[in-house]
């Protein structure tokens, strides 16, 4: 699978979700070139244009996304759909993507990249916001 059906396949499936947290914030594809290396903190910085002293925390894909894909009794219709579509992110991340990991730079205000190797070999994801207090 080519990287831009996989960036197509990653728009849609994001299309119109929040990340929720204290501010609901859309999601965005990103791409990068990776050249056969792993993603590194220090790359990651410089990538997304970040200071390199900015603080940055590696958290696993299902753990991030626990709330947002775990259904509750008290959910109505609309919540209901929205799990579900945050269920269908995920697998769309894990069957397109490999080395999956989110990093979190920033303190309060963060920018949230969910990261993956493509087939190519290349990086590839989501980035969102959130804020956190």
């Amino acid at each position: 699978m080519t990287d831009s059906i996989i960036t197509a396949q990653l728009t849609q499936a994001s299309e119109g979700l929040l990340f929720l947290s204290e501010s609901d914030a859309p999601f965005e594809v990103v791409r990068w070139k990776a050249e056969g290396q792993p993603l590194t903190p220090a790359q990651l910085l410089q990538l997304t244009g970040h200071p390199p002293n900015a603080p940055v925390q590696v958290v696993d894909i299902d753990k991030f996304f626990a709330i947002a894909t775990q259904e509750e009794n008290w959910h109505d219709d609309e919540e209901k759909e929205t799990v579900q579509r945050f269920r269908q992110l995920v697998s769309v991340l894990k069957q397109n993507l490999s080395q999956i990991q989110v990093w979190k730079v920033g303190d309060r205000d963060i920018d949230a990249y969910i990261i993956g190797v493509t087939p190519a070999g290349d990086w590839a994801g989501l980035v969102t916001k959130l804020v956190e207090t």
